[in-house]
């Protein structure tokens, strides 16, 4: 599988108009199987609970770990009635032959690259001959696209004009798609669905142990707001399908179960890009088969859409040999980003980061002083920021609001308000670290991310060494590893950052 989303792209699109499901090609399709009533009943009755326990506000912190097993013990009874509905497990490898002579009887070149199963990233596409940086590898045509404005076509197209909660949500809709699409044999996209995993490594398909491995981390609390999240939709758009007329004709308004949904908004998560609506005028969210079987490395973007050849295009990011793997660079993310919405860590990321979340205290008798001077430099009092992995893992927007949160009373008025405000060169300049609002301040700064970054430290249950020794046991799961592995990234770069506030204050004491 291609374990990992893909870039987006970008361009202006054509007019040429993809291949959609008819409407009596779904109404031809065999039904699918349906519940007995009174399991219809119970899951509706859950569905309701559900609903109104994700409708409350989340907590944060604890509290939203407190919340999780209520939802989690909802959604598990759920599971377990629908699970009846479950269809018969099959091979993904089976299907690949169908799937390239689909894509070849659509104009896919394919005879540069071979569908092959890799050590720990399972499913990818290796060269099946010499390939040269910036050789175009790919191209895949918008005909083959699933995207939302082929849902828009189809039997959804009413449903989503009616809902306007699905009309701000296109990855739901492409959920939605994708999943009434699995179930009409007829469909034009049958050989790429057949050829998708069945599931996923992300959180969503995690237990409870599971996301305790993530104790410590920030991606605790976004795995489970993730869970939250999609379990609210579902119990959202289960109603939705079973009351709204519009849903009538959806061969997905029976066998709407959670399963089906986590595969379909998985499938959707890990896959997705942005591509160029038909009129060029806008974005819009596709899958792009294929393509989207590429794992990936550290490097550049090498993929862009050729508006002439309404088509997505793909270049080689370095030089493939035969049988070597193909990898593309997925962008700029942090390794927590990777593991919520693509269900994998990558070692040597050389972009990641991490959460930091920070704010003035409404009872700071300065607050107003210096939310002002905040809003200047378009910060909030409150609001979550980054340090990054590498020699500086302070940028810039961190080191304004430190010295703001940091400033004293004289400071705030004698040099940042009133007749004394600066002006937006001087604003600047609370970003630039080889410039200080003064020594003390400085200090202040320093000290302060260095404490607050040993605490963060002290907050994991394990060691180093623990992480570090899961990643070499045989017998760990790969829950265990990635996890292991996510902590193992995070507490460098809090190391780091204690390093380099204190390398800042030695600065500081010898220039004094």
């Amino acid at each position: 599988m291609g374990r990992k989303t893909k870039k987006n792209t970008k361009g202006n699109a054509a007019q040429n108009q993809p291949p959609a499901s008819s409407s009596k090609q779904e109404a031809a399709a065999a039904p699918p199987p349906e519940l007995p009533k009174a399991a219809k009943k119970d899951v509706a009755e859950l569905v309701t609970q559900l609903l109104e326990k994700c409708s409350k506000p989340p907590e944060s912190g604890a509290k939203e770990w407190e919340d999780y097993p209520d939802i989690h013990g909802l959604v598990e009874k759920i599971r377990k009635i629908q699970s009846v509905l479950a269809p018969p497990e099959s091979s993904r490898a089976d299907q690949f032959p169908a799937f390239i002579s689909w894509l070849n009887s659509n104009g896919v070149d394919t005879s540069a690259v071979q569908i092959a199963e890799f050590p720990e990233v399972g499913h990818g596409l290796k060269a099946t001959r010499d390939l040269k940086e910036a050789e175009k590898l790919l191209q895949i045509p918008r005909k083959l696209m699933f995207t939302v404005d082929s849902a828009k076509q189809t039997a959804l197209g009413p449903l989503i004009a009616e809902d306007k909660i699905l009309q701000v949500m296109p990855n739901v809709i492409l959920a939605l798609h994708l999943l009434n699409e699995k179930l009409n044999p007829q469909s034009f996209w049958k050989p790429y669905i057949d050829i998708l995993p069945t599931q996923y490594s992300t959180p969503l398909y995690w237990g409870p142990d599971d996301l305790q491995l993530l104790k410590g981390s920030p991606v605790q609390g976004d795995a489970i707001s993730q869970y939250r999240n999609i379990a609210r939709q579902y119990a959202y758009f289960y109603r939705l399908l079973q009351k709204n007329p519009a849903a009538s004709k959806l061969l997905l308004k029976d066998n709407f179960t959670f399963e089906n949904y986590r595969w379909a908004v998985s499938s959707v998560m890990t896959r997705q890009n942005q591509i160029p609506a038909r009129d060029g005028s806008r974005a819009t969210l596709g899958l792009i088969p294929l393509w989207d079987m590429c794992n990936h490395t550290n490097g550049i973007y090498t993929s862009d859409y050729n508006a002439e050849a309404d088509a997505c295009e793909c270049y080689c990011l370095k030089d493939f040999a035969p049988d070597q793997q193909i990898l593309i660079f997925y962008g700029p993310r942090s390794n927590g980003e990777f593991l919520v919405h693509n269900g994998f860590v990558y070692a040597d990321n050389e972009h990641d980061q991490l959460r930091l979340k920070l704010g003035i205290s409404k009872g700071d008798s300065l607050f107003a002083l210096k939310s002002e001077l905040l809003g200047k430099l378009s910060l909030p009092p409150s609001r979550s920021f980054f340090l990054h992995r590498g020699r500086f893992p302070v940028d810039g927007d961190l080191l304004a609001f430190l010295r703001v949160f940091s400033m004293d009373e004289d400071t705030l008025k004698s040099n940042y308000s009133g007749e004394t405000a600066p002006g937006p060169e001087e604003l600047e300049a609370l970003k630039d670290e080889n410039q200080q609002v003064n020594s003390d301040n400085e200090d202040k700064v320093w000290s302060f991310l260095q404490t607050r970054a040993s605490l963060l430290l002290r907050a994991y249950p394990c060691s180093l060494e623990d992480d570090e020794s899961v990643l070499q046991q045989a017998d760990s799961s790969d829950v265990a590893k990635m996890a292991s592995q996510l902590r193992i990234g995070e507490r460098r770069i809090l190391q780091n950052t204690v390093d380099y506030a204190e390398k800042k204050k030695d600065d500081l004491k010898s220039s004094s």
